[in-house]
């Protein structure tokens, strides 16, 4: 198997046409995970002592003053966390559907009745930080102390630390080390470049890591060009897992589908995301699945593969 030099920065082999023997449990062909960004309450605001408002949102316009608070995108957050995530979760609990959560610390702490409810439903809590900030903007020590305190945090609304990682849009260049120096992680979502789970050297320790998307995920509501209906979101999702559940006859891989509960949490956005799991689950070898079990799973079967770069 091709492997980088070590030390490299980037990796443009990977697995390459040396795929794997992957075998997920009872033979699926492909493991589908839902990832629900849960942000809502830990965006950038003014009322929290950021320089500016949140630019990422639902509507397109550029506010008239950065000094004053943006009541328009506060709401369109607050939708998210008032009644998408509930309409989400009892989309899950009908279909029997495990999930992921990228949970920003402070944003559970804000709706606790809800990280309960993600708990209690027995979804997985992966942080997503402290709040849904870009590392790439902090020091060395602020990401430390902003990984130590969502893990602290989380763990105390939660009752278990969370075991895996991912950051806002892209890690810093320390964050995969300190992540391993906090210790307790089992993984880390911070790319994008694979259809597998792989390992890496980091920090002289093998570190896994289960990849993201932004292609299957539901951002392109709020982006130009981006999903002009409902429609378009489950076509592109459903291609993506039919195709990649034809591959897995011979070679199985994975698929993260990414949601928010501000944009598919909308009931119409939902109807496509209710349709699109009632469809994969009638396709046999389909594994809807928690990243925790990708990654556990991972470790129990895969553990001697090689790693690809050092960090």
């Amino acid at each position: 198997m091709t492997r980088v030099e070590p030390g490299s920065e980037r990796d443009f082999v990977g697995y390459g046409e040396q795929l794997p023997s992957v075998k997920w449990p009872d033979g699926a062909r492909v493991a589908v995970s839902l990832c629900l960004n849960y942000e809502e309450g830990a965006e950038h605001s003014l009322l929290d002592g950021d320089p500016v408002n949140e630019w990422v949102g639902e509507i397109s316009y550029t506010p008239t003053s950065a000094e004053h608070r943006d009541l328009s995108q506060e709401s369109v957050y607050e939708y998210g966390s008032r009644a998408g995530a509930w309409r989400l979760l009892r989309l899950f609990e009908r279909t029997n559907t495990p999930v992921t959560v990228y949970a920003c610390a402070e944003a559970l702490a804000r709706n606790r009745p809800l990280a309960r409810a993600f708990v209690e439903a027995g979804h997985e809590i992966c942080s997503h930080g402290l709040r849904w900030r870009e590392p790439s903007g902090m020091t060395e020590e602020q990401e430390r102390e902003e990984i130590r305190r969502a893990v602290e945090l989380i763990g105390e609304l939660c009752g278990e630390r969370p075991v895996g990682w991912y950051s806002r849009y892209a890690p810093s260049e320390r964050t995969r080390r300190l992540l391993v120096e906090e210790g307790g992680f089992r993984y880390d979502s911070n790319a994008y470049n694979d259809d597998l789970p792989y390992w890496m050297e980091v920090a002289g320790r093998r570190h896994l890591v289960v990849p993201y998307t932004h292609t299957y995920n539901d951002g392109r509501f709020a982006f130009s060009p981006g999903y002009a209906n409902p429609t378009d979101f489950f076509e592109t999702c459903r291609r993506g897992i039919e195709y990649l559940w034809e591959e897995g006859e011979t070679s199985p891989k994975m698929i993260s589908i990414g949601l928010h509960a501000r944009l598919v949490g909308q009931a119409g956005r939902a109807s496509a995301l209710r349709d699109l799991i009632t469809w994969a689950q009638e396709l046999p070898g389909v594994w809807f699945t928690r990243r925790r079990d990708i990654a556990d799973w991972w470790h129990q079967h895969y553990s001697d593969l090689p790693a690809h770069g050092r960090q």
